[in-house]
């Protein structure tokens, strides 16, 4: 029997972000996710190295790398309808879980047992990190259409900035203090 689980995951570059506005660049699902697991990693390395507090930077990383898996089969719903309300969000919150069941019946059921807690981040201290590095990666997308006269993102740029010093996560705050400046760089600059 051939398990088609992998395969669907493959799918995940065929989905495009930030699909309602005008992009200098397209990002699809995988490329985020790839930069979310980056991210999760090193916000959990800093909660655990630097601030001294517990994290587990591999489960962070692995997490994030299927934090959007579900979007395969759903799509990329825009924020802006996504969390319109209450009844929304809740509603697509269970078409997310429907969509993570159909994709870990692609699995057999000795894998799937291992796959279930990163497609639902049922760990609420990784979910949490993997939650402010999707919005870090997020905001680092409007940093970069910005720096490339995209003005389409000034909005979502400062929304998402709030919404990363609203988290008050102090991990995600030492990422901000001593990295975020560095993404508004040339590659000149950086060297």
């Amino acid at each position: 029997m051939q398990f088609r689980f992998f395969a669907m995951l493959s799918r995940m570059r065929y989905i495009n972000r930030w699909a309602l506005m005008r992009n200098t660049f397209e990002e699809n699902v995988q490329e985020h996710s790839h930069m979310v697991a980056v991210l999760a990693h090193a916000l959990a390395l800093i909660q655990r190295d630097i601030l001294g507090q517990p994290a587990d930077p591999d489960r962070c990383a692995a997490a994030a790398l299927f934090h959007d898996a579900p979007e395969i089969l759903t799509g990329d719903l825009p924020t802006p309808i996504k969390y319109f309300n209450p009844e929304i969000k809740n509603a697509y919150k269970q078409v997310e879980a429907v969509s993570c069941e159909k994709l870990l019946a692609l699995l057999p059921d000795e894998l799937a047992k291992s796959y279930r807690p990163l497609l639902t981040e049922s760990e609420p201290e990784t979910a949490v990190i993997v939650k402010a590095a999707d919005k870090l990666s997020a905001y680092i997308k409007c940093i970069e259409e910005l720096k490339a006269g995209n003005g389409e993102f000034s909005s979502a740029a400062k929304q998402t900035r709030q919404a990363l010093e609203d988290m008050h996560l102090p991990c995600l705050d030492y990422f901000m203090a001593h990295f975020l400046e560095s993404f508004k760089l040339t590659l000149d600059e950086l060297e």
